[in-house]
């Protein structure tokens, strides 16, 4: 082993209070930020991130929510074990889990967990600190208004960053105008401070191999349950058995529809921050279909 991997397994003796040396490490797929790899002595297995010290903040943000999720106890996550600096990288360790992807009985009973997790609810919108939303800082100063909280807190930031990175000016200012028209969208619809998962993509969600579901790399913080379903709409979705076995546990509000763009934009600008103009055409028809809809 590196020099680096030696300090992550001392960091594991000193967490779990016993001795581990792994045979073997193994790079892990499906990451798109940092590195996984597998860290096996033949008895226990962990599994790690690693990346430069700047991700630092970010498996600690990531930990915090790990931790929040399994104190919930509904839905289940991997245990974190510890965290730290190797050398020039930052580490995360979580338990290692074999994992599959969701089949029709999977999905189902992650919808039926995921209404449970969204009854958890806090005193406010936000969160004890700020986090990340892919490698995006994700601001989550508490608020008492979800309106003001989500625009303020989630697309205004979002739309700072795009007028950074390219986006025109006059498509950002309509941006804006859907943060200041926003209201509009919750005249009759009060929703709870919820604990969500927050990054709630199908690549973010699995199930063991002997069945329970899985969910991890959140981004926690208490919001409407409605942004998390929307998300798992995204980027391929989920089967439509955790769809169905979300409603059946708590149906949604019937004005949902009008508010999933709004909440995917945020996703969308995100991406199109992260990775470019291919989400700019995307994030346009979201600002515009928001805008005809608030201007009724």
């Amino acid at each position: 082993m590196t020099p680096g991997f030696d300090a992550i397994a001392a960091a594991i003796d000193e967490r779990t209070g016993t001795r581990f040396a792994p045979c073997t490490v193994s790079p892990v797929g499906g990451g798109s930020i940092h590195r996984a790899w597998q860290l096996d002595d033949g008895h226990r297995r962990f599994f790690v991130k690693t990346g430069g010290i700047a991700a630092a903040p970010m498996f600690a943000a990531e930990a915090l929510g790990l931790q929040a999720l399994t104190a919930a106890a509904v839905v289940p996550t991997p245990t974190f074990i510890t965290l730290g600096q190797a050398e020039a990288e930052a580490f995360l360790v979580l338990d290692y889990l074999d994992l599959k992807p969701l089949d029709q009985t999977g999905a189902a009973r992650l919808g039926t967990a995921l209404a449970q997790l969204h009854r958890v609810t806090g005193d406010s919108f936000g969160w004890p600190a700020d986090n990340f939303i892919g490698a995006t800082p994700q601001q989550n100063a508490p608020h008492p208004g979800w309106p003001h909280f989500f625009g303020e807190r989630r697309l205004r930031p979002q739309l700072q960053l795009a007028l950074q990175n390219g986006m025109d000016k006059a498509l950002v200012t309509k941006g804006h105008g859907v943060i200041e028209r926003i209201g509009g969208l919750f005249i009759d619809y009060r929703p709870a401070p919820s604990l969500l998962h927050g990054d709630l993509w199908s690549g973010n969600a699995a199930q063991t191999s002997d069945g329970p579901p899985v969910i991890f790399d959140p981004a926690c913080y208490y919001g409407d349950r409605e942004t998390d379903i929307a998300m798992a709409e995204l980027f391929g979705g989920f089967p439509a058995s955790f769809y169905a076995a979300y409603r059946a546990a708590w149906p949604l509000d019937p004005a949902y529809e009008l508010r999933k763009p709004l909440y995917n934009l945020y996703h969308i600008l995100n991406h199109f921050n992260l990775f470019g103009g291919a989400y700019l055409g995307q994030a346009q028809r979201m600002i515009e279909r928001l805008l005809a809809e608030l201007r009724r």
